[in-house]
């Protein structure tokens, strides 16, 4: 007989395919007007990104590796994890920070669309951020075979539904171990940076939103002040504690992925009595992130910052 355990690690892995054919395919919904031809490009510099020190990804055998998209920049085949620093101009510091965790189905991470343009929008408001750039499931080294695995996984069968967070936990263990890495690093420098260890959030995109949601509920102490969960998981959640974070939520109606699945996790968070603001746009698709688009989900980040500012984090705790 079939373990329940066994059947929400298969549940979370189909979830997990279908999020990294997911993210490679709709966001073409996000940048209509936008080349989807994958390029190879060399790997950036990155002169100020720190290893998180969490250790190699256990049996990966292909180098990290990276590619251009819908003009913006994508990596895959993450073996080590690293936290990368965007600091506002200390005249502008809050003291408020964000870890950024990009999404791609865990088997690519949108660097720029969800990571570093992210980063760069926080800091003109004067909140510190750090991308981070978790460790991912393996792919093929090459393009083709990259984008062959990503057509083989739609020819199977859509998940049910998202997996429940407990699940997550499990089937997440190199990621969330990277989460918390994240979180003590930044909390370790916390006087250098200009932070408050206390101010500490985390937002997440697609597979990022469902690690930032990991990390809020079975992060134990990496503990997010605030979360964001951006077209990511909205399934319910069991036992929201009652000291879970503040969260906001931005989902579009026509998201291919978590359309017309109900909005538990909003429910969830209000039975707990813990605070939660939830924007449901009617065009967007998924993956819109930071593009500049004709609909109203381009708004999203202006009303982050609006939902920021309301719990006090654009200006210095007294």
């Amino acid at each position: 007989m079939t373990s329940s355990n066994s059947r929400g690690n298969r549940r979370i892995h189909r979830w997990c395919l279908a999020l990294a054919a997911g993210s490679l395919l709709l966001w073409a919904g996000a940048a209509v007007a936008q080349d989807d031809t994958m390029v190879a490009i060399e790997t950036p510099a990155q002169p100020d990104a720190i290893p998180l020190g969490t250790g190699p990804l256990p049996g990966a055998t292909n180098p990290e590796s990276w590619h251009r998209q819908y003009e913006r920049v994508f990596a895959r085949n993450v073996t080590e994890a690293t936290l990368t620093p965007f600091l506002p101009d200390p005249d502008k510091a809050t003291g408020a920070a964000v870890i950024v965790a990009p999404g791609g189905g865990f088997r690519s991470l949108s660097m720029e669309n969800e990571g570093w343009d992210v980063a760069r929008a926080l800091n003109r408001h004067g909140v510190a951020a750090f991308v981070l750039k978790y460790r991912l499931n393996q792919t093929p080294a090459d393009l083709d075979g990259f984008a062959e695995s990503i057509r083989q996984m739609l020819s199977g069968p859509r998940p049910p539904r998202d997996p429940g967070a407990a699940d997550a936990a499990k089937m997440l263990e190199p990621q969330l171990a990277d989460a918390r890495a994240a979180f003590a690093l930044v909390r370790s420098r916390a006087a250098e940076w200009n932070i408050d260890p206390d101010r500490i959030g985390m937002i997440g995109f697609s597979a990022g939103a469902m690690l930032t949601l990991t990390t809020a509920l079975h992060g134990e102490d990496a503990r997010p002040a605030f979360i964001g969960n951006i077209y990511g998981p909205i399934s319910a959640v069991n036992d929201v504690p009652a000291d879970a974070p503040p969260m906001f939520v931005a989902l579009a109606a026509d998201d291919g992925l978590f359309s017309n699945q109900g909005f538990g996790i909003v429910e969830s968070w209000q039975k707990a009595g813990r605070p939660v603001e939830f924007h449901y746009y009617e065009q967007g698709g998924h993956g819109f992130g930071m593009y500049q688009k004709e609909t109203t989900s381009t708004g999203w980040f202006d009303a982050w910052v609006s939902w920021l500012r309301m719990h006090g984090y654009l200006s210095r705790a007294k």
